[in-house]
């Protein structure tokens, strides 16, 4: 009970010092408390005066500021139209250097165009011109040939020396309206050159030589770099030429053709001229030609000569076969002539022989008729495949002179050539013709030897059937007979 007293009073005791101790710290936390609060407070208020300062002096600094910046949006915005003013500037300066680039462009496409147009005239007007006035334009025409290879002259230059040339060509059709007189030489068909006047009336140049000897109209010969005056036929055109000539005035010998008449006149060649032109091998060619008219003309001949045995001739004959009555056929087949008489004569002496020899015979005597009117027609299925083949032997001789003429001369001058192209040309045109024809005499004259022998067999065929037909009755008659009852 002590111990437990004891116990209790310890507890209480403990109790109330715990009691002390907080209070005390209570106390301590209030004093302390209050001296923050009041430090706390103090501070607030320097706070709160120093923020009241601050707003004054914000406010006080704010309305300059303001203006200041109100002055800055303004002066931006002066700046941006200026910046937008300066854009459309550019764009628009930027349009105007592609315009301007596309039309330099456009520009230096027409300037191409037209000097090609240029150089392209000046070729046609070298060309065109005719060659009695190549004297007269030669400088104008050199100058602008060799101006757009210049690489010193500026293309105001090499348009200056083309232009020349154009108006040197209106001033020239100018001139050839009422006609132009000018000085000049030209040259004979015999080759001499001499000096005279020319009249240039149109595409037609009249020249007339000093001496009076060569009058005509001047024409460009190939090969030759001089004009060449082509005579007349008729003397009094000549003198016209030389009176008009030397008046500058008058009437002139006119071609419609501008030449072209006289040029395809002297084309022209004889049969015997064009047969030359095929050479050694078209003289082969021509000699099978002869051959096949021959041949067939003689065929032709012989197959019409020979005497040919229709089946209405024929029909004395089989009647008398078919009654068995062989001497009136024999006496009708004497009447025949020709190898289908010959034929049926060895027919009938076989007649009484088995059918078999009987045909033996008479094919035998159609075989020998056969090859008699066959005979020479090969030849011209010969000549008709071998033709051909010559031709083209001949093409190819004239295609190997050719390359040759070409080693030795070059390709400038065509008529070195004309040699071994008309060979080669004209043997494939002879051998073709002589293909044709000897195919079409072959084809007709086979048709012909054809009929001959056909008819033959025809007859020959109704010849074999009579002969058995009568062997069969005379056969069913002697069995009638054997098998009739005996008189008593």
């Amino acid at each position: 009970m002590n111990d437990l007293g004891f116990y209790y009073t310890k507890k209480w005791n403990n109790l109330q010092l715990k009691v002390i101790l907080i209070a005390s710290l209570l106390i301590l936390g209030l004093q302390l408390a209050s001296g923050a609060q009041t430090d706390m407070q103090t501070k607030l208020e320097d706070s709160l005066k120093e923020l009241s300062n601050v707003r004054k002096s914000i406010a006080k600094e704010k309305l300059p500021m303001v203006k200041g910046l109100n002055a800055l949006e303004d002066e931006v915005m002066d700046v941006r139209l200026e910046h937008q003013k300066i854009m459309r500037q550019l764009d628009s300066r930027n349009l105007d250097l592609n315009n301007l680039r596309a039309d330099i462009k456009s520009r230096k496409g027409e300037k191409n165009y037209i000097s090609n147009l240029l150089i392209e005239y000046t070729r046609n007007f070298e060309t065109r011109v005719h060659i009695a006035e190549l004297d007269q334009y030669e400088g104008v025409v050199k100058a602008a040939t060799l101006a757009p290879d210049n690489s010193n002259f500026s293309d105001e230059e090499i348009f200056v020396a083309q232009t020349e040339l154009v108006e040197t060509s209106i001033k020239r059709l100018q001139d050839l309206v009422g006609g132009n007189s000018f000085s000049g030489t030209s040259a004979g068909e015999d080759g001499l050159v001499k000096s005279g006047d020319f009249i240039l009336v149109g595409p037609v140049a009249l020249f007339a030589s000093e001496d009076g000897e060569l009058a005509g109209i001047a024409e460009q010969r190939l090969g030759s770099l001089e004009p060449t005056v082509l005579p007349f036929a008729d003397p009094l055109n000549a003198e016209l030429v030389k009176a008009t000539v030397a008046a500058k005035s008058g009437n002139f010998p006119f071609d419609p053709s501008l030449g072209n008449a006289r040029k395809i006149e002297e084309t022209q060649e004889t049969f015997r001229e064009h047969l030359a032109k095929g050479g050694k091998v078209g003289y082969v060619i021509v000699g099978m030609f002869v051959l096949c008219v021959l041949i067939s003309i003689f065929k032709w001949i012989q197959l019409s000569l020979v005497p040919q045995v229709s089946e209405k001739r024929a029909l004395p004959v089989l009647k008398a076969v078919l009654v068995n009555d062989h001497e009136k056929a024999a006496a009708e087949i004497r009447k025949l002539k020709g190898p289908t008489g010959t034929m049926l004569t060895a027919g009938i002496e076989h007649i009484d022989e088995p059918k078999e020899l009987v045909e033996e015979v008479m094919y035998e005597e159609l075989l020998t008729t056969r090859m008699m009117v066959n005979k020479f027609t090969p030849f011209l299925a010969v000549c008709a495949s071998t033709a051909p083949l010559m031709g083209l032997l001949g093409t190819v001789t004239g295609i190997i002179n050719t390359f040759k003429m070409i080693t030795v001369f070059g390709s400038g001058d065509v008529k070195t050539l004309s040699g071994g192209i008309s060979e080669a040309l004209v043997t494939t045109e002879m051998g073709l013709v002589v293909a044709i024809s000897a195919l079409v005499m072959y084809a007709f004259l086979s048709r012909k030897a054809k009929s001959i022998t056909d008819q033959m067999e025809q007859i020959a065929i109704l010849f074999v059937n009579r002969s058995v037909r009568s062997v069969e009755q005379t056969e069913d008659e002697t069995v009638i007979a054997d098998a009739a009852p005996t008189s008593a």
